[in-house]
């Protein structure tokens, strides 16, 4: 009987972590759909956020096109591209995709960014 049990409880374990998620930092097939976010905020502001999130993430950045709003930047030994435009004067959206077109890159890199300026959306900018 102990056996069995034992048995049962191992199966359940070895079923339980093989449905886990893999971490964000292990390379996953990315939706494009994903890759893009609205914000509640005008595309001067958007910019500044998101090379603030790029910094703070210790994201290498390649270069910077405040005219045409984008910045290019390393992560993870491949080059990615944040491209900031606006929708309207309050909204804005920002895309984020791999360089080379392969969407098999680490989630966190999206989550981690998006994340910073969801938590600083609402503090005052200063010059």
């Amino acid at each position: 009987m102990k056996r069995i049990l034992l048995i049962a409880a191992f199966l359940m374990c070895s079923f339980v972590f093989a449905n886990e998620t893999p971490p964000i930092t292990a390379p996953q097939n990315i939706m494009f759909e994903n890759c893009t976010k609205l914000f509640g905020v005008n595309k001067d502001k958007l910019y500044s956020l998101t090379l603030a999130s790029l910094s703070a993430n210790r994201f290498q950045i390649e270069e910077v096109q405040t005219a045409n709003g984008y910045i290019i930047f390393t992560a993870n030994r491949n080059k990615y591209l944040a491209t900031v435009a606006g929708v309207d004067s309050a909204n804005s959206i920002l895309k984020i995709t791999p360089c080379n077109n392969v969407y098999n890159f680490p989630p966190g890199i999206l989550i981690n960014t998006f994340k910073y300026i969801d938590l600083n959306l609402n503090l005052e900018m200063k010059s």
